[in-house]
């Protein structure tokens, strides 16, 4: 048989009609997928029919070659018909066997609770960050720190009295390395390579060697505030700190009082006292009758700290503040033990919400 003749119509229909029984035989997709492959892949019969095409007379070859076209779209339409249908009755099949009994009662997840502590600070940031302050990446201000960031950058000379006021955890990686005792060293690091104005806060963890009590422990946060620029006063701070806590505590104007103090970094200093949340100024044992609880340690950026930033002291001025979140979220919370933020107790919790 010559190539033109094993190419005639005749033959060809026979083909047609051998490659849709071989289909139809087909009871799953697996058999039809292989079906394909025989009949059209790339060493199928209907393919090899086609490489044959060169040996057919050049006269004959356009309206032979149009039938094998022809051939192939057949089988390829029947094809996806029934693999249309197999398709189907699997996914028939499917629901069939996975049937979900929809009049079950919905089974209850349990929903998990933000931290107290990582919520007060979420909040604290939202509060500052609405007066104009960005918040710092605390990856980019390590915890283990140098001497330099953590203390004479902020005006504590080696020899300096004030660092009496802090017990330090120091490292064994070399003598002068630390574990950060405030989040200050993320203000230095920023003054350094940011000119003014500057306006920003820094959340994250500090160390220091306390013995621990229901006040104290040996790891905890604070956020730090710093604001610099020309003609910064004492009573841009004031306003500053009043309004963030109004807004803290409820939106409700409460009575503040600023007493002088001292900080290396700071002068002048004060230390920022809140009305008694408990007893509303009579006096309690909680504010130990004085009707006042200490919230936080502000002042004025001491002109020292701007120089070792490369800030000129002469042009620029600044404040700035910190505060512990435990702190704060015991005052607000009503919380009188610190260690229980660290039991991860479920049944404590559980008790706290969002603010806002």
């Amino acid at each position: 048989m010559n190539a033109t003749t094993s190419l005639s119509p005749e033959h060809l229909k026979t083909l047609e009609t051998q490659a849709i029984a071989q289909l139809n035989a087909c009871s799953n997709l697996a058999e039809l997928e292989h079906a394909k492959v025989e009949l059209l892949g790339r060493s199928g019969s209907l393919t090899l029919l086609k490489r044959g095409l060169k040996d057919v007379p050049a006269e004959d070859r356009p309206s032979v070659g149009a039938s094998l076209n022809a051939l192939s779209q057949a089988v390829e339409s029947v094809h996806d018909e029934i693999k249309a249908r197999l398709d189907a009755d699997a996914l028939n099949a499917q629901l069939r066997e996975e049937t979900i009994d929809v009049t079950l009662p919905g089974r209850v997840l349990p929903v998990g609770k933000v931290h107290p502590l990582s919520q007060i600070t979420e909040d604290v940031c939202r509060l500052f960050e609405g007066m104009g302050f960005s918040v710092l990446d605390d990856n980019a201000c390590p915890e283990v720190e140098t001497e330099f960031f953590n203390f004479e950058a902020l005006n504590f000379p080696a020899d300096h009295p004030a660092r009496d006021m802090q017990d330090t955890y120091y490292t064994e990686v070399a003598s002068n390395v630390l574990l950060r005792s405030q989040t200050s060293n993320a203000q230095i690091r920023h003054m350094s390579q940011h000119k003014p104005p500057i306006r920003v806060i820094a959340p994250g963890r500090v160390y220091r060697n306390e013995e621990v009590s229901s006040r104290k422990y040996v790891l905890f946060h604070q956020i730090e505030g710093l604001y610099v620029d020309k003609n910064v006063t004492f009573a841009d701070l004031k306003g500053t700190l009043n309004a963030f806590i109004t807004e803290l505590f409820g939106g409700n104007e409460r009575p503040t009082r600023f007493r002088p103090s001292y900080f290396p970094f700071t002068e002048p200093s004060a230390e920022v006292d809140v009305q008694c949340l408990f007893c509303q100024g009579d006096g309690c044992k909680v504010c130990g009758h004085s009707g006042w609880l200490e919230i936080l340690g502000a002042g004025m950026v001491h002109p020292n700290v701007l120089e070792n930033c490369g800030i000129d002291s002469t042009v620029y001025q600044g404040f700035a503040f910190g505060m512990g979140v435990e702190r704060l979220a015991m005052l607000r919370d009503a919380i009188d033990d610190i260690r229980i933020f660290y039991t991860n107790d479920q049944r404590f919790l559980k008790q706290f919400k969002p603010k806002y």
